[in-house]
């Protein structure tokens, strides 16, 4: 069945860490994702998804949010419907970013951080922010829709140190093709 595929349809990202110790301010980790039309791929983003917003269709949804860590398995989760995305629509860069109320954190002060990427039961992608270990943000995956209207999974951790605010017009920035 060379050449058949339906393409990335739904997919689940998660985060999670581990709680602050006692005594120590709460480490907040938030998923945004940015979407953008296929005029302005990589210009500003359409519209964001993140902890106080939703998307305007309902494809792309927060199910859980932390603000400390102290979650049972991942404390972050997002689901993108990106087969029920319009049309307009040619790009998705998700993130995550570390709420800096405290003073500034990046991951490397983050206690045990994990991604998890997956479609169904498959794993797309999973790391621990290791390679973006200074950074206070990141974009963590990126879909595109190809010619033929079908959406593919472009992996791999993009650091950034920004705040929250500056990440979201920055994310999608990152790479271009």
């Amino acid at each position: 069945m060379t050449g058949f595929s339906k393409g990335i349809r739904k997919v689940e990202v998660a985060l999670k860490w581990d709680p602050s110790p006692a005594g120590h301010s709460p480490t907040d980790l938030d998923i945004i994702a940015a979407t953008f039309v296929s005029g302005d791929a990589y210009g500003d983003p359409a519209y964001l998804v993140h902890f106080d917003s939703r998307s305007p269709d309902g494809t792309i949804t927060l199910n859980r949010d932390s603000t400390d860590g102290k979650g049972f398995g991942w404390d972050e989760v997002m689901t993108l419907e990106l087969d029920r995305l319009d049309g307009r629509y040619a790009r998705v860069v998700v993130g995550a970013v570390i709420q800096q109320r405290y003073g500034r954190t990046s991951f490397a002060d983050v206690l045990r951080p994990a991604l998890r990427i997956r479609e169904g039961y498959t794993v797309l992608a999973e790391d621990d922010f290791g390679s973006v270990a200074g950074a206070t943000a990141a974009a963590v995956a990126e879909f595109v829709r190809d010619d033929s209207g079908e959406w593919t999974f472009h992996p791999g951790l993009h650091g950034f140190d920004e705040d929250p605010a500056t990440f979201t017009r920055v994310m999608g920035r990152a790479h271009r093709p």
